[in-house]
């Protein structure tokens, strides 16, 4: 006989035999996670590379040279040899879904906002789009829609231009923006000055539902830098930590049955550092860029006109000396560890451990003393002082950015130090030049300092000579006047005093460096010494470091590191 069964029960039965089947699902063991089979090297021209990768069809784009001079590059996605990309711009932010045309500007400095660009491929003629600013920008899959970051903002417009309207607004500095498969949700890094380290968000296109992605890891690494696979299942990024960087995976959630979002699953973990990853159309392989940093520093010989080794066998920068000349203190790279030793790298004192990272020391006038940019992971950059016997470094400053380059006073009772436009959004409100009394422990402000930053101390202590925060020129303050006036007209890194107080000593960025100074007296004018053209220098902790050595000619780290593109083979189930 057949047994009736009302509506409500079947309905009921029915709900029941899903939730089995889900909860079975769910317990079901997974299968095993992603992992890297095989490893290709596809360049091999030893330049130093930036990110991003983008790749059209059977071509991979990349820039090569050093901030402030990006050259394209192009390479087979099989390997082979690099070739340059003829283009006005310096910088390539996306590539469209028809491989056809890719998001492009010329970046005028770290962090700038500059007009965005569609340039086409593989040749023609590029063209505004529409009145766009910005630092960073992407497609939507469709190509129908622009993403780009401006200042803090991200802001969605139309793919011509047009329609721009604010979607979200963050603490920090985003970049490196991602749409998924569906066109519903964006990911991007997100820079925080605060903490100097980066973290991976997600919003919705549409603004709302802004958060961390990965939330019980912000603190303990710095993430960047993530690319979903062609069919939404992973996302790929990298991650800072241990002071080495390597690719993760994230096995994301799809259809009814499927789990939560996984655990990121780590891909590679060394001896290289690997960052940047970008699937392959396929799916098969994941592109990356990698690294593995090291240095030689070098003098440059006025007489034979050549660069020679320097403290040989030690790869380091931020050299500073001892006012004898005897001793010298500088920071290892990349640990980012500070030493201090004898001239000929005898009697080594290792006077920072990790994880602090330390960065621009200097040597106090009695020699006893060395103070230095320290960074905790989590903090900000702050100023610390060491004993040159090893004792525990203490903290000297406390404000709430980031504060760096310290410089002694002639008595060794003060030090100048600013602030870092480059980590602070570049603001000028984030920049002036402090001094702080070490015996009575207090801050004060050098008057009408507002805007500037790398206070240099004068060795007799009559002047501090800093730089502009549109780093167009060099301004001297004189203590007896109280007042500040123009020194030289010159973007100028790694500016430092000769030893006799009668020059500064500096280095010119862009694509054609140069060593050059400019006197304090007399007409002011720059003397080139050498060109620094041909030479490959190393991007350390804040670009290219250069010094001078006790007899004031050029000290230079020579980049020696190995830094190539490679393809990841990986099995992802």
């Amino acid at each position: 006989m057949a047994v009736w069964r009302s509506p409500t029960a079947m309905a009921i039965t029915v709900l029941v035999l899903v939730g089995i089947a889900a909860l079975a699902m769910w317990l079901w063991p997974s299968p095993a996670g992603p992992r890297v089979i095989e490893t290709t090297q596809l360049t091999n021209d030893g330049r130093t590379k930036f990110p991003p990768l983008l790749a059209e069809g059977p071509r991979l784009y990349f820039r090569e040279g050093s901030l402030g001079n990006f050259v394209l590059y192009q390479v087979s996605s099989v390997g082979g040899d690099t070739v340059q990309v003829p283009s006005q711009f310096n910088s390539m932010m996306d590539i469209s879904a028809s491989r056809s045309e890719f998001l492009a500007k010329t970046a005028t400095g770290p962090q700038t906002d500059d007009p965005i660009w569609i340039v086409p491929l593989p040749a023609g003629a590029p063209r505004r789009l529409g009145n766009l600013i910005g630092h960073d920008a992407s497609w939507s899959r469709d190509g129908e829609k622009i993403v780009f970051a401006n200042g803090h903002e991200l802001y969605l417009a139309s793919n011509d231009g047009s329609n721009s309207h604010k979607i979200a607004v963050v603490e920090g500095w985003p970049y490196w923006i991602r749409w998924s498969l569906d066109g519903k949700r964006l990911r991007f890094s997100q820079a925080d000055p605060k903490t100097n380290l980066s973290s991976l968000w997600e919003v919705s296109v549409d603004g709302s539902d802004l958060h961390l992605l990965l939330p019980h890891w912000s603190g303990q690494s710095s993430d960047c830098c993530g690319n979903w696979t062609p069919d939404g299942k992973y996302f790929v990024f990298e991650s800072g930590r241990g002071g080495r960087q390597d690719i993760w995976a994230i096995r994301e959630s799809a259809g009814l049955f499927a789990r939560r979002r996984s655990e990121p699953m780590r891909l590679t973990a060394g001896p290289i550092n690997f960052s940047a990853p970008l699937p392959s159309q396929d799916g098969t392989r994941i592109l990356v860029d990698g690294w593995k940093a090291r240095g030689e520093v070098q003098r440059y010989d006025a007489k034979s006109k050549q660069f020679v080794p320097y403290l040989p066998g030690i790869s380091a920068e931020g050299l500073s000396f001892s006012r004898d000349g005897q001793q010298v203190a500088y920071v290892t790279t990349p640990e980012d560890i500070l030493w201090r030793s004898k001239l000929d790298g005898s009697d080594r004192v290792q006077l920072t451990l990790a994880p602090v990272r330390a960065a621009m020391p200097r040597w106090s006038p009695d020699g006893k003393r060395i103070a230095f940019m320290g960074l905790v992971p989590g903090k900000t950059w702050k100023i610390y002082v060491v004993s040159t016997e090893g004792a525990s470094p203490q903290q000297s400053t406390s404000g709430a950015g980031n504060e760096g380059d310290p410089s002694w006073s002639s008595d060794g009772n003060l030090l100048a130090f600013g602030g870092e436009p480059d980590l602070e959004g570049r603001t000028p409100a984030s920049t002036a030049i402090h001094v702080l009394d070490l015996k009575a422990n207090q801050v004060s402000t050098v008057p009408g300092s507002e805007g500037l930053y790398s206070p240099r101390w004068s060795p007799d202590g009559r002047y501090i000579v800093a730089q502009s925060f549109d780093s167009t020129k060099l301004l001297l303050y004189d203590f007896t006047t109280r007042k500040w006036q123009g020194f030289a007209q010159v973007n100028a890194a790694y500016f430092n005093w000769s030893h006799d107080g009668r020059y500064i000593y500096l280095t010119t960025p862009g694509t054609d460096p140069v060593f050059a100074r400019v006197g304090l007296l007399g007409d002011r004018r720059m003397e080139v010494l050498a060109t620094l053209k041909h030479i490959r220098l190393f991007n350390g902790t804040f670009g290219t470091w250069t010094g001078i050595a006790p007899d004031d000619s050029l000290l230079i780290l020579r980049d020696t590191s190995s830094d190539e593109i490679y393809a990841l083979e990986w099995i992802a189930p």
